[in-house]
């Protein structure tokens, strides 16, 4: 293995323009000349880059030393090629544009790309990776500043690629902090993604995706899942997803797909659900959301099972009085029965959805009246006698204690 060493002392010390650095020339260089698997390693310091070109199958290593300073224009380092690892080192300031996605790294029409280690920090797009197979994204500080989505790009965006893993990362102030398009064979695990403009995690038409173990939090929206199948979500927290259209979890038009052992925690709607088939939602906790779950009735065949609904204002809301899913052998907080055999299913069935949760979707201003006596007395009635919530939406085996 060839190990190449890079000084950064001129461009560091003379502050030199991308176009005649010296720091920027000498590391293309040396990236020319290096035999493919050579290891480059980076002295302390500040190198400015633009649009530097890596084809060539090899590590670029800044020994959590380095500073690569792109000066607000275009892209930082374009990767076209396979076998290329880029590690320990920051990329900042990359340029800003409406027609041109300029990001810190650019991966395209690659394979084999292991990114990690790295702190990209005030960029337009973090990691923009396009037509690439087998590309990594592992342990990465990737934080910027967005204030308007149409003025801001995204932490992690891959499009149009197969087996691409996004581990262990930190995204903030961004658009969305991961965005996949057109992508197959996803892995999301261990992220902690927050305080992003739009959604944590994005994705639409990715088929076959796992995402697991990742936290959500205080974005506009957690997650959203669209037009999309064979998705596996588990032990993931969406939390504090709070606002007007705020979810923890949107999915549309999702179809064979897996919801397990999620914590869903002061979300406005924990998990809005649209035209969405097929769908096992297992074993999740929701906790002091204002609707634990808003199923529309365009969705068949979902499985809500074994779940703990705990203090939530609403535990489930739909827009039709006919229900073509199921829910069995939930805990519901809100539960009103006994259980006289004790057996720890309830002996009466439980209506999870409230008469108030339809007024209140038609005029959100009766919301005031949540906590009155009037609200209270029509939802005792509405559950005695139903006639405008769904009657076959009822879980016939409540459990009598939140499920372990």
């Amino acid at each position: 293995m060839c190990m190449l060493l890079i000084p950064a002392g001129a461009a560091a010390q003379n502050s030199l323009s991308a176009t005649d650095s010296l720091g920027l020339s000498d590391l293309a260089m040396t990236i020319e000349q290096a035999e493919p698997g050579a290891t480059i390693f980076l002295e302390p310091g500040t190198y400015s880059v633009n649009d530097l070109l890596i084809e060539k199958s090899v590590t670029i290593d800044g020994q959590n030393s380095a500073v690569l300073d792109i000066g607000s224009e275009g892209y930082g380092l374009i990767l076209m090629g396979e076998n290329i690892t880029l590690r320990n080192f920051e990329i900042k300031d990359s340029g800003f544009g409406f027609m041109d996605d300029y990001a810190a790294i650019l991966v395209e029409k690659s394979n084999n790309i292991l990114i990690e280690n790295l702190v990209l920090t005030n960029n337009f797009f973090g990691i923009f990776v396009a037509n690439s197979e087998s590309v990594k994204v592992s342990n990465n500080r990737i934080i910027s500043n967005a204030k308007r989505q149409t003025t801001s790009g995204n932490g992690v965006h891959m499009w149009y690629s197969k087996d691409v893993e996004v581990h262990q990362n930190e995204i903030t102030g961004h658009r969305d902090g991961i965005y996949l398009e057109f992508v197959e064979g996803s892995l999301i695990t261990g992220n902690n993604v927050y305080s992003n403009i739009r959604y944590g995690l994005h994705f639409m038409y990715s088929d076959d995706c796992s995402y697991i173990g990742n936290e959500f939090r205080n974005n506009i929206s957690g997650v959203a899942v669209m037009y999309t199948k064979n998705v596996v979500m588990r032990h993931n927290r969406f939390v504090q997803n709070w606002g007007a259209n705020r979810y923890g979890l949107l999915l549309k038009e999702i179809n064979d797909s897996v919801v397990q052992f999620n914590r869903f925690d002061t979300n406005s709607v924990a998990i809005y659900s649209e035209a969405s088939n097929r769908v096992e939602i297992e074993q999740n906790e929701f906790y002091n959301n204002g609707t634990a779950i808003r199923m529309m009735a365009n969705g068949l065949d979902n499985r809500i099972e074994r779940n703990n609904f705990i203090g939530n204002v609403f535990e489930v809301s739909t827009n039709s009085r006919s229900n073509p899913n199921h829910y069995e052998g939930n805990y519901w907080s809100q539960y009103e029965g006994y259980d006289l055999n004790r057996d720890g299913v309830g002996d009466v069935e439980h209506r999870p959805v409230r008469l108030f949760s339809l007024f209140a979707e038609r005029n959100p201003m009766s919301l005031i009246m949540l906590r009155s006596i009037m609200a209270g007395l029509l939802d005792t009635a509405e559950r005695v006698f139903p006639v405008l919530t769904p009657k076959n939406l009822v879980d016939p085996k409540p459990a009598m204690e939140p499920i372990q």
